[in-house]
This record gives structure tokens, sequence and C-alpha cells, in this order.
């Protein structure tokens, strides 16, 4: 089980993380190897940051997550929440990651306030890191949640810190850990 690369990538909002998982996602699928799971994009609107959208990995599923004009939904900071794309696309991509022999690594972004709202996201996290595959996630780094602090205490779990100074080179220095701990493509 120690042999499996189970990797966090935390940092401030707006600093790099899901664009950071998302090269490391491409240098592992350039080696070969498959990657599935969910991506948090943010949706821009005359160039205004106004919200997230989930993103399947895989078939390229998208729908709004998060968004300032959500004003009927849960509410996380300026944002409204609606919880069904979660439900509907993140979940059953880290789902089909868990479970298909043919996906490699399973990823996650972001586990945060937001995607704390839905308590089947919160369960599908769970099974996927107690899972015997290696996983990449990135984690709200201030939120103080039941989940990210138990995220944050496991000792399977490497959780490393994007900052505007290391951007450029962590992205290939988890490539490194999660190459070195992948079992060889045959």
């Amino acid at each position: 089980m120690d042999d499996i690369p189970k990797i966090g990538i935390t940092g401030m909002p707006h600093v790099g993380k899901t664009e950071s998982l998302k090269r490391i996602i491409g240098f592992l699928e350039d080696a070969g190897y498959s990657c599935q799971g969910m991506i948090t994009e943010s949706v821009i609107e005359k160039e205004e940051h106004v919200g997230f959208e989930i993103v399947n990995w895989k078939s390229g599923e998208k729908d709004v997550f998060a968004h300032v004009d959500f004003e009927d939904k849960d509410q996380v900071g300026e944002y409204g929440v609606d919880i069904g794309p979660l439900e509907n696309i993140g979940i059953p991509a880290i789902e089909q990651a868990i479970t298909d022999d043919n996906i490699h690594v399973i990823i996650i972004d972001e586990i945060g306030k937001m995607e704390m709202l839905s308590e089947p996201f919160c369960d599908t996290v769970i099974s996927a890191l107690d899972s015997d595959k290696p996983i990449m996630v990135t984690l709200h780094k201030k939120s103080r949640t039941p989940l990210l602090q138990d995220v944050r205490r496991r000792d399977d779990i490497r959780i490393l810190e994007v900052t505007p100074v290391n951007r450029n080179l962590l992205p290939y220095k988890i490539e490194k850990i999660m190459r070195e701990k992948l079992p060889p493509l045959y």
C-alpha cells in the first residue's frame, strides 16, 4: 500500500493548482498512462472569474457547478453552488477511475468548500483514497472541513503546495514521484 503514489496538491486560490495537475496528467498520458476523474475549470465571462464548471477528464462532458448568478443555490463566498453537475458528472468520472482496470491514475480537482456540500462526493473521495490505485487530488488550502482535515491527516498521501515561486517546477517534481512508483506499462 505504501508504494501506491497518492499526491495532494494544495495552494492559495488561483495560484495554479488545476493547471499544475493538468500538466502532470499531460506528462503521464504522454508516457502512456491513462488518467480519469474530474477537473474543476474556471468560468470566465468578460475577463471576469464568475464561476466553476465540473469536467469529466476523459469524455470532456461539463456543466456549471458554481456561479455568481446562482442566487437560489447554496452560497459559498460569492458563488451559488449547484451540486447537480458534481454528482452527475464528477462522481461518475471518479467512480469510473476507481473501477476501470484500464485507468492507471485517479484525478480529483478539487476537494474544497463547495464540493463538501455533497455527501455522495465526500463518500466517493474516501473510496478513491482508500482504493489501491494511484491518485492525484487538489485540496483547498484554508478550508477546515472534516473531510479535508481527514485527508490532510492520512499517512498515505503526500501533500505538496503550489506557490507562485514553484508552480513551473512542481509539476515536473510530482510527475517524477508518480512515474517512480507507477507500475511499468507493458
